[in-house]
């Protein structure tokens, strides 16, 4: 019986395509690509993230099986000027990642930034107040100038300048941060929101990524209280960072 190639032995040249890129070319939804993946319609593999990737071959063999006309050989979309807010700052006054301007141009190709409320995110964030007994919860997404809430319980502000965001230092490592009490840590004690409204005192925050790992934004949990979480409550809100990332994932 024949098999099918190993993905190793496709021909040089052949290129990876996220599940988006193939949902681009096939003319379909993420959503629709993801499961033709999964079901084995499309020939793909799972990166160690977790994440599906197949060849351009592969898409290729699957729009002719489907009647449609040969696509156009696969090129990266061209790049358009991005606005302001997506460009790395001179000399930010907050801490960065090495690759900032990669995640500030993958935030920026999300679309999520100013985008229409979401139900499915707002469901997490209600489950990370339940989970945690903290009572604000953010989706925090992080541009060179304010960090913008997708969904926020709590707090009646829909962003805050980046300068504020307690955020840019959870991104800056893969298991976040926690700060017990925010009036006893140098780096935020001054802090507009530590001194002023919501008065944060306690801040817990998991970054949440996009299918090529780049990290966008986090997750947190706030309290005007200083607390702790115990070990299941910090696996609980790991658990629901994760959900937030399989849903920007699968398209936002």
């Amino acid at each position: 019986m024949k098999t099918r190639p190993s993905i190793h032995d496709q021909p040089e040249g052949d290129s990876v395509l996220t599940t988006r890129a193939a949902a681009r070319l096939l003319g379909v939804a993420v959503s629709t690509a993801q499961l033709w993946m999964e079901s084995g319609a499309i020939h793909s593999w799972k990166t160690p993230g977790g994440h599906r990737r197949c060849r351009l071959s592969e898409i290729e063999r699957l729009i002719r099986q489907r009647g449609v006309d040969e696509p156009a050989p696969f090129k990266p979309a061209a790049s358009a000027p991005l606005p302001a807010e997506f460009l790395m700052p001179e000399a930010p006054a907050y801490p960065t990642l090495a690759c900032e301007p990669e995640r500030l141009a993958a935030l920026a190709a999300s679309g999520l930034i100013d985008s229409e409320a979401d139900a499915s995110f707002d469901r997490i964030t209600w489950l990370a107040t339940q989970i945690t007994q903290c009572p604000m919860a953010l989706v925090s997404l992080l541009t060179s100038r304010r960090q913008w809430f997708k969904s926020r319980i709590g707090v009646d502000a829909p962003e805050t300048p980046r300068d504020w965001a307690f955020c840019s230092y959870a991104i800056l490592r893969e298991e976040g941060l926690v700060v017990h009490d925010a009036r006893l840590d140098e780096r935020f004690r001054d802090n507009p929101l530590v001194t002023g409204p919501p008065f944060i005192r306690f801040y817990a925050g998991v970054p949440v990524l996009d299918a090529a790992l780049n990290r966008l934004g986090t997750l947190c949990v706030l309290d005007s209280q200083p607390r702790r979480l115990s070990e299941e409550q910090s696996r609980g809100l790991m658990e629901l960072a994760r959900m937030v990332s399989e849903r920007i994932a699968r398209g936002g």
